[in-house]
């Protein structure tokens, strides 16, 4: 019997096509960088885990600023309310100078100053979206102390809005000398580990897919930045129940 003539099965062999061996690729390459991020995050995990060495002659390292209650709110009968609400929205700031001074820039110019002003500095403030998470640990008689404010974002393009303390009167700002008294171990291994990563990360240009894998948010035009209006799509995070209702509604106002 001639062997030409034999059914020949394809299937047994599993034969894969063009595009089932692309895909193939990318999954195991997406494999990959999952392990890639997994060592990441351990060797991360394992410098926040060093402990921390104190030094024999500690050294000052600048100027710190803080706010304090003041005087008058302390011997006051709600002098713990605010000491315990002011742990949880006090800020400070660090500065080389006592004076807290920077130069005063003029507008639509970055090069010419206008002599120096005290830099600002406030308590702080809650997004809408902060004041609604669960990790919020302020409790209802304290959220009962702050209002709804609109400010102008960062950019200075857009409007947001936050959540500020009606009486900030209540505090007071502190300068302190900032004092090194002790300092991260190093571990120079660990170090190596983490740097060639890096480096590994950077050349192959790997940290977008890195990114969208594990659901963090980029952009070529900045981290977070809000999609303009004219690019996106109003039926975009609607439920499906919602978009058959409002088809039907829209069907029988037809009718």
């Amino acid at each position: 019997m001639d062997n030409y003539e034999q059914s020949f099965d394809v299937l047994q062999y599993r034969l894969k096509s063009a595009r089932r061996k692309k895909r193939l690729q990318k999954k195991d390459f997406d494999k990959q960088l999952i392990q890639i991020i997994k060592k990441e995050k351990l060797l991360w995990q394992k410098r926040r885990e060093l402990p921390m060495i104190p030094l024999e002659t500690p050294y000052q390292k600048g100027w710190k600023r803080h706010f304090v209650v003041r005087e008058d709110i302390k011997r006051s009968p709600s002098a713990g309310f605010f000491t315990t609400l002011l742990e949880k929205i006090n800020t400070v700031q660090h500065h080389p100078d006592k004076s807290f001074k920077i130069k005063k820039r003029r507008k639509g110019s970055r090069k010419r100053s206008k002599g120096h002003e005290v830099r600002r500095q406030f308590l702080q403030e809650f997004s809408e979206w902060y004041w609604n998470h669960h990790s919020l640990k302020l409790t209802e008689l304290e959220k009962a102390h702050f209002h709804l404010y609109d400010k102008m974002s960062k950019d200075g393009k857009s409007k947001c809005f936050v959540y500020r303390f009606n009486e900030p009167w209540r505090y007071v700002l502190q300068v302190k000398p900032h004092m090194i008294t002790e300092v991260k171990m190093v571990d120079s291994l660990l170090e190596q580990e983490i740097q060639l990563l890096k480096n590994y990360i950077t050349n192959h240009d790997l940290q977008r897919r890195m990114n969208k894998i594990t659901g963090r948010g980029y952009s070529v035009y900045g981290w977070g930045e809000e999609v303009k209006p004219r690019y996106r799509i109003p039926k975009r995070n609607r439920t499906l129940s919602a978009l058959m209702e409002e088809c039907a509604n829209d069907e029988q106002q037809q009718y």
